[in-house]
């Protein structure tokens, strides 16, 4: 190993599944991190190298500041030495937020508003007054939001039934003796025992319409500094118009009639803002333009007072521009960025940065790009490492292994059976290693000649969802269809439309890329519904309760309640973790982890919490012949064999998350899948695997259509379908349907060349 002083380090480094690994990674180059899923290469870039440089930078600050910066867990590593400060770019989406906007987000939109302030005419005040976070420029009717959220008021309340009843107003603390219902109950205004529909027109205007007002003489329970307030205009104040409105979405939604703010047309803005203009566009229209026209209209501008605006603003849409991100708008809400479009906004702000000697750590920035967008992204990772920077990746993409300078391929296999460095050095060397990586980097799968007839076709009418262009296309049934195209040519919006129209909404699998909904108990156990079973086994081996078998309940370490860690709260100060030394960290109580169960198929006997702390493929040994093996066999057939049982869910990465929702839905028939790119994350080695999958979920007679850029994915397909030609505005349009071989023969594909 290099211990030189131009290397970044590593010595003893045992975080999750590493062994104990030392390493060197050089300055001032790309490292790329690969290696099948699992194998460990998260664990030592992010959770390792990341969070000891940030934990060394947040150090820096008083113990004021540092409880409102974020935690990072104590790395389990001997040493790390030459470390500079660490920018991490990862995958994760901005959290949902409909006042967040692609130009709030990079920040292009505050000088946007400066131009406006400075040069348009007729002048309506400053930068400010251009918000629509802000009061001065919001629609007053949509509060800035661009659309309209208005309340069903029957779908609130049931007005065959009074106050007393139950669920009369159906939302949160509204329920009989809820402390919003109170304010109803207590005011002395309302019968509680007659029905809504019953009131006098006078008392349900008071009940439903009233502003605030001063109750003249109150029952005593009813507090002294309170005002009554109407059931629509409190709606719409503390929940509607609030973050709680965001917050309990899944329950307030059904109950609002949701459109464009016919007052603004979507703008947000009021028209004393929308009046004020520079060379006849308003800053709405401005917005509304793709980053690639906008960066035209910017550089024509001849106003001597918008030249340093100009270059500031400029710079920064070129920088986007570069990444691939011309087709987005300013105006493009964050919440419909993909994760890969995500990253590249952030990826594009590092870009023009005057710092140098930092480390930049991009965690997969391939995903959801076409191979027509990587040569972009390569150039934008080239560009951060020539500006004297040091550059990691997590990565499996080809193209992206072969920019390179060095390469660290991790495994050999996932979980235990990984976390040990298999390779160090360049790209040729890398070939010639032997290793999975370095063989199936010169290895591509052949194309799919003996494809499958579809059992019959979809017709989808007139498409026209975001930059769709009034699409109407005959989809496969009953085969294996990729959807390809550049990113932002309207895969998604495509699939969408699709299961929008479909029939029959139960048939329609979706498997996204969003997070499993899980609280953070929640394992592979609990996912897969076999938490109940191995506890029932327990139970009923040792004759004794359930509840005895569970850290949520009896069996729980009476000592740290099932936590099996102690958190010591230090005021200001990070809190310190420690492993409860009563349990050692496995959460049981002394009693529950007394008894033990024998496996009818290997004889061997274990406790309940080293039962739990099995991997699916030993739980799959263990529980042969059971239920249990049973429900974990769909995880084994997609590849997640090495998850231990009590994993927490919120240590899987995107796509492992995603292949434990295709494995909750195996072993169905009938079903039309529709899986947005399932190959993010995923080794060359696993992608072969996931295929297999797929195919079996055809011959079940399933249908199966998957977003995808993966050339081995399209290359096994059946059928694709490409959109495009371009993104945004210049895409939108089915340019090809059919077969792989027939692609072969397409002059417009975009994806042709690199099949």
């Amino acid at each position: 190993m290099d211990t030189n002083h131009s290397g970044i380090v590593i010595r003893d480094a045992f975080e999750n599944n590493l062994k104990h690994i030392s390493l060197s990674i050089p300055k001032y180059c790309i490292t790329v991190f690969t290696g099948v899923s699992g194998s460990g290469k998260s664990s030592l870039v992010l959770d390792t190298v990341a969070a000891t440089s940030r934990r060394a930078l947040n150090d820096t600050f008083s113990s004021f500041v540092q409880q409102y910066l974020p935690k990072y867990g104590r790395p389990h590593v001997g040493s790390i030495e030459n470390l500079p400060i660490a920018v991490v770019i990862d995958q994760k989406k901005p959290a949902p937020n409909s006042r967040s906007t692609v130009g709030t987000y990079t920040d292009i939109y505050s000088l946007v508003r400066l131009l406006f302030s400075r040069v348009g005419k007729p002048f309506v005040g400053y930068s400010d007054s251009f918000s629509f976070n802000n009061p001065q420029g919001c629609c007053p009717r949509c509060s800035g939001l661009g659309e309209i959220r208005e309340l069903d008021i029957h779908k609130l309340v049931d007005f065959d039934k009074s106050l007393n009843d139950e669920d009369t107003i159906h939302y949160i603390a509204f329920g009989k003796g809820g402390w919003r219902w109170i304010r109803y109950a207590n005011s002395g205004l309302f019968d509680l025992d007659k029905k809504i529909r019953d009131y006098s027109p006078e008392e349900l205007d008071l009940f439903l319409n009233s502003p605030q007002i001063r109750l003249k003489n109150p029952p005593s329970n009813w507090p002294k500094s309170a005002k009554y307030e109407g059931l629509i205009p409190r709606m719409y104040r503390s929940i509607i118009n609030s973050e709680e409105g965001l917050l309990h979405a899944a329950v307030l939604n059904p109950m609002l009639n949701m459109g464009v703010c016919p007052d603004c047309g979507g703008t947000r803005l009021n028209p004393k803002v929308l009046s004020c203009r520079i060379e006849g566009k308003n800053i709405a229209e401005v917005c509304d333009m793709s980053i690639s026209r906008l960066a035209v209209w910017i550089g024509s501008l001849s106003d001597p007072l918008a030249a340093d605006l100009k270059k500031a603003i400029g710079e920064r849409l070129g920088a986007l521009e570069e990444i691939g991100l011309g087709y987005l708008s300013l105006s493009r809400p964050v919440g419909t960025l993909s994760g890969g479009e995500a990253q590249r906004c952030k990826i594009a702000k590092y870009i023009n940065s005057p710092l140098s000697d930092v480390l930049y750590i991009l965690d997969e920035p391939s995903v959801g790009l076409h191979n027509a967008d990587i040569e972009l992204m390569k150039k934008s990772v080239c560009k951060l490492r020539d500006a004297g920077n040091t550059v990691l990746l997590v990565e499996h993409h080809r193209e992206m292994i072969k920019t390179a300078d060095y390469i660290v391929d991790m495994g050999p296999g996932a979980g235990m059976l990984g976390g040990e460095i298999l390779f160090e050095g360049t790209y040729p060397e890398l070939l010639r290693s032997g290793t999975d990586t370095g063989r199936m980097m010169g290895e591509s799968l052949p194309m799919k000649e003996a494809v499958r007839t579809p059992s019959g076709y979809f017709r989808l009418e007139g498409a026209d969802i975001h930059n769709l262009r009034n699409v109407s296309i005959d989809l496969p049934l009953g085969v294996f269809a990729a959807v390809a195209g550049v990113a932002g040519s309207g895969k998604s919006s495509l699939l969408e439309c699709f299961r929008r129209s479909w029939p029959r909404p139960e048939e329609i699998v979706y498997i996204s890329q969003k997070n499993i909904g899980a609280s953070l108990r929640s394992t592979p156990a609990t996912y897969m519904d076999v938490a109940g079973d191995i506890r029932k086994m327990f139970a009923r081996a040792c004759k004794v309760k359930e509840e005895y078998f569970t850290f949520n309940g009896k069996g729980a370490c009476p000592v740290c309640g099932g936590k099996g860690v102690i958190v010591s709260e230090m005021a200001f100060m990070d809190s310190i973790e420690t492993v409860c030394e009563a349990c050692g960290g496995l959460r049981y109580s002394p009693e529950a982890l007394r008894y033990r169960l024998r496996s009818e198929a290997t004889g061997e006997e274990l406790n309940i919490a080293q039962a739990m702390d099995l991997t699916v493929r030993l739980a799959s040994i263990f529980f042969a012949g059971t239920a249990v093996e049973e429900k974990l066999r769909p995880m084994m057939d997609v590849g997640l064999g090495y998850l231990h049982l009590n994993q927490a869910l919120s240590t899987l990465s995107g796509g492992e998350l995603q292949r434990l929702k295709m494995a909750s839905s195996l072993g169905v028939e009938g079903k039309v899948f529709i899986i947005d790119e399932p190959t993010d994350g995923l080794h060359m080695k696993d992608v072969r695997h996931l295929l297999g999958v797929f195919d079996a979920l055809v011959d079940k007679g399933n249908s199966v259509f998957v977003i995808e850029h993966n050339t081995d994915v399209l290359r096994s397909a059946d059928y694709i379908i490409e959109m495009g030609p371009g993104a945004g505005e210049n895409g939108g349009r089915v340019i090809f349907a059919g077969t792989p071989r027939q692609m072969m023969d397409c002059p417009v594909s975009v994806t042709a060349a690199y099949l």
